[in-house]
């Protein structure tokens, strides 16, 4: 079963505004491109990832996967307009800032949610920083505040999938410092 990645990326100027104390918008913006790029690498490896989906206000230049318009509907919404467009297609959403994420962790994810929802929870236990539905499986999106209980709630019976690469992503200058190397190389 070949799955379908669906990546959200926030417009530049909006991306990781929680980091404006101490990045620069353009900072944030190349941090978050960084990010993003890493997370796509790591998707394209995964031989059961059969496509890959930037969800986004626009199209970037030399954007070689699938692309998703998002129309300004919010998060939740615009996830659900995409998985209704992709049909029963197995779907897989990641965020874009999860600097750590391996190979490794999207197949245990994956592996996972082979007969039902798969969620990975940030490292407070609070967020959602992946979610794996299989085939035609009822699913709504909770992302935001507390989305972890949210999800949760809603689908009792999803495996709940723990992974370094997972439980970091970065919103505070705490998890900057948590990602160290990862985003070193990034000069910002």
């Amino acid at each position: 079963m070949k799955w379908t990645a669906l990546v959200p990326l926030k417009s530049a100027g909006l991306r990781k505004t929680r980091l404006a104390s101490i990045l620069t918008a353009d900072q944030r913006d190349r941090l978050s491109e960084f990010m993003f790029a890493h997370v796509v690498s790591m998707l394209a490896r995964q031989p059961r990832i059969g496509r890959i989906i930037m969800l986004s206000a626009e199209k970037p230049p030399g954007w070689r996967w699938g692309f998703a318009a998002d129309r300004g509907r919010g998060l939740n919404a615009e996830l659900a307009s995409a998985r209704a467009a992709l049909g029963a297609a197995p779907l897989l959403v990641l965020p874009a800032d999860l600097p750590l994420l391996r190979g490794e962790d999207i197949a245990a994810l994956l592996a996972a949610a082979s007969r039902t929802p798969a969620l990975a929870p940030d490292r407070h236990g609070k967020g959602t920083n992946a979610v794996a539905i299989p085939p035609v499986h009822p699913f709504l999106f909770r992302f935001g505040p507390d989305s972890f209980r949210r999800h949760r709630a809603q689908m009792k019976e999803a495996l709940i999938i723990r992974r370094p690469g997972f439980a970091l992503d970065l919103d505070t200058k705490e998890d900057l410092i948590r990602a160290g190397a990862a985003v070193a190389r990034l000069r910002l």
